[in-house]
């Protein structure tokens, strides 16, 4: 046995002790069955929930949009920008919408400031225990992280992405080189011109999987010259209308 590997046993011996001594009588069994196959055992309930929902990002996309749909779209909430601190707002169209992150719409200890729902023991989503109430210093679900990681950060998860698409371009379907790269089917500019009024759980999917592929870079480089191109035109056409209507 190498150093490394006897080194590594050693680890997971203590590593286990510690979780079967933090483990509640209560516990999601997937998520247990996944820490305890893992190379380097998490040592404690907490990072076993964090651990389960890296090597889950697709699901974990669905369940965060799936909870956003739960707590529905905030009353009197419009998805705005702003650059002002402790605003809770998006200085830029490139970040999902967030509203429970804004003090007017958030719920409080306890709620998650991205899906709005209660939070329970090691940031799960449901209460297995049968507390009733929420866990008071959780601010995040667990899988809420991971969706957000991938939301703000897509190319970060081009590997995971690749495999969800069978190693084939989204658009040629050929198969992807290691340039590839992650496109959003329906660009950010164009969700923020055209669809800045839809329910809020509808505007997380256009940063979701469902408008995510992958492409290869020869296509991507083609399509954004093709998104520029209207961007420039749409930008000529706004600063036409004001002389036109000067000139009437």
């Amino acid at each position: 046995m190498s150093a490394a590997s006897e080194w590594r046993a050693e680890r997971n011996v203590a590593a286990l002790a510690r979780l079967e001594r933090a483990l509640p009588g209560v516990f999601p069994g997937a998520v247990l069955q996944h820490a305890l196959a893992r190379p380097l055992i998490p040592p404690t309930p907490r990072l076993a929930v964090e651990s389960y929902w890296r090597a889950h990002l697709l699901r974990a996309d669905r369940l965060a949009r799936a909870l956003a749909t739960r707590s529905g779209h905030p009353e009197g909430w419009t998805w705005r920008l702003g650059t002002v601190k402790d605003s809770g707002l998006a200085a830029t169209f490139r970040l999902p919408p967030s509203p429970f992150r804004e003090p007017g719409h958030a719920r409080g200890k306890g709620h998650c400031c991205i899906c709005g729902q209660p939070v329970y023991r090691f940031g799960w989503h449901r209460d297995l225990w049968g507390a009733g109430i929420p866990n008071k210093n959780a601010r995040w679900h667990a899988a809420c992280v991971t969706a957000w990681k991938l939301w703000v950060a897509p190319s970060d998860q081009v590997k995971v992405l690749k495999a969800h698409q069978r190693h084939r371009c989204a658009a040629s379907g050929k198969r992807l080189f290691k340039t590839a790269e992650v496109d959003h089917r329906v660009p950010l500019y164009r969700v923020w011109r055209e669809h800045r009024d839809a329910p809020w759980p509808t505007l997380l999917g256009f940063w979701g999987a469902p408008n995510l592929q992958v492409v290869n870079r020869v296509v991507h480089v083609e399509k954004c010259g093709i998104e520029a191109g209207e961007r420039a035109l749409s930008r000529r056409g706004a600063r036409a209308e004001p002389e036109q209507g000067s000139q009437s």
